[in-house]
């Protein structure tokens, strides 16, 4: 699928060191970017919004990828978790980064 909507957001956890949480909020942040109308007119062409979320994190396999999709209202949303992201050196925070691949599938 070629993206209609690339989104980059970043988040962090300043005293927990939890991957899922510098998630969500780098999630969050990527989608409050936008205002996209095209979304509507991909529905009323009876068009499925994909959402393809990836984030960056110290420990991947530690995300709830559910609490991360969660983020995100509308459309079928898949989610992975990749190593990436900063543990930032002498202190608590972590931080992740998020991108949002947003397309269209059509029904013929």
């Amino acid at each position: 699928m070629n993206p209609l909507v690339l989104e980059f957001g970043m988040g962090v956890d300043v005293h927990g060191q939890d991957c899922t949480k510098a998630a969500r909020r780098a999630v969050s942040d990527a989608i409050r970017h936008s205002s996209l109308p095209l979304l509507g007119q991909i529905r009323e062409r009876n068009g499925t919004l994909l959402v393809h979320v990836t984030v960056a994190v110290p420990e991947p396999d530690s995300v709830d990828l559910d609490a991360v999709k969660a983020e995100l209202p509308h459309g079928e949303v898949t989610a992975e978790a990749v190593r990436g992201g900063l543990r930032v050196p002498n202190s608590d925070a972590l931080i992740a980064c998020a991108s949002i691949h947003v397309s269209a599938q059509y029904s013929e």
